[in-house]
């Protein structure tokens, strides 16, 4: 048996769209896409009338040794959502195969599951005194005996904050190997302790890592993402995406953010980033405001608060914009904030009467 036998039967041989750059035939004058041969008057550089390459071969070489795999091992996605859509779509028959969460967590998981018909099985974080732990034996049951063929699991989580060690992934990685695909998505692993689940991969055919360069690397609005896998589970995925992905413009503006000069700027921003989360962390923990801060190993802390509505008031007053997330189960008296910079987290300490 291998992972393929764990796709969805109709598109094991499914080949996709064969665009006109996806040949990758040679030539001089290129009259075979319909563009425009003239550029753009809009467009400076002259380039953007022609059609991009759907998988950006510097942009996919850059990516793969940032992450320590194998070009042939990672798809450039639009951020971590297409990733998580194709996912879904590639191992999961309309009311048959399940998608296993561990909520309260990222919304698109869901989404997606719904979008493809895919039953959803949620299994509850354990809200533990030393914070939020995931519930690994029940994810195992989840794919034992209510049929989820992917599991999700965001680490650090979101929007909890808690990170998986590499033992544990390692072990859930063994329990449901054969019988479903293990997804860890780590948009914000770049700000925790433990190692990346990269490592992983050579040793669980099934498991596929999510990373995204919206958080670390600042650029959430160029939407560029990268699914790590096994060769064949990324074949197949390019045949289901779509023929021109990732935008000209996005692809070189990640290279430039991914050179060395950059890159060292991005390491010593992440820093600043933890030590402000552990600042901002110890005056919410003396704050009367709050009632916990939850520990974190992302750039966000999650807060219970003593009079949420109150606190939330309070923050947009100041003109605080913090995320509310009383409507997710188990988060009844929570906020989400994002750290800022120093002067931005500061405003926050203000509002909510925690400055020492």
């Amino acid at each position: 048996m291998t992972v393929l036998d764990l796709v969805r039967p109709d598109l094991r041989d499914f080949g996709g769209y064969a665009s006109a750059r996806r040949t990758q035939m040679q030539g001089a004058i290129w009259l075979n896409a319909n563009e425009s041969p003239l550029p753009s008057p809009a467009d400076p550089g002259g380039t953007l009338n022609r059609y991009p390459e759907p998988q950006p071969a510097r942009l996919r070489a850059r990516l793969a040794q940032l992450y320590g795999v194998a070009p042939e091992c990672l798809m450039v996605t639009r951020g971590s959502d297409e990733g998580i859509d194709l996912l879904v779509r590639a191992f999961c028959r309309a009311g048959q195969d399940a998608v296993a969460i561990a909520t309260p967590c990222f919304g698109m998981y869901a989404v997606s599951a719904r979008i493809q018909g895919a039953p959803l099985v949620e299994v509850p974080l354990l809200d533990a005194p030393a914070g939020w732990q995931f519930d690994l034996p029940g994810l195992v049951d989840a794919v034992a005996t209510r049929g989820a063929r992917i599991v999700f699991l965001c680490s650090p989580a979101n929007p909890t904050g808690q990170s998986l060690t590499l033992d544990a992934i390692s072990d859930l990685a063994q329990a449901i190997g054969g019988r479903a695909i293990l997804v860890l998505d780590e948009a914000y692993v770049e700000y925790a302790d433990s190692g990346s689940a990269s490592t992983l991969l050579a040793a669980f055919p099934g498991l596929v890592v999510l990373r995204t360069l919206s958080k670390a690397h600042a650029l959430a609005g160029a939407r560029i993402g990268a699914l790590l896998a096994a060769p064949e589970i990324v074949s197949l995925l390019r045949n289901l995406s779509a023929p021109y992905p990732i935008a000209a413009t996005s692809a070189a503006l990640a290279l430039d953010a991914l050179s060395d000069a950059t890159l060292a700027e991005t390491k010593a921003r992440v820093t600043q980033a933890i030590s402000e989360r552990r600042r901002v962390q110890d005056a919410l923990d003396a704050a009367p405001a709050i009632s916990r801060v939850h520990p974190s190993q992302a750039n966000f802390l999650l807060l219970s608060c003593a009079d949420t509505q109150a606190s939330f008031d309070a923050l947009l007053a100041a003109g605080v914009v913090v995320r509310d997330m009383r409507a997710m189960p188990g988060l009844g008296d929570a906020l989400r904030v994002s750290i800022g910079t120093p002067t931005e987290n500061d405003a926050l300490l203000r509002a909510l009467g925690a400055m020492p």
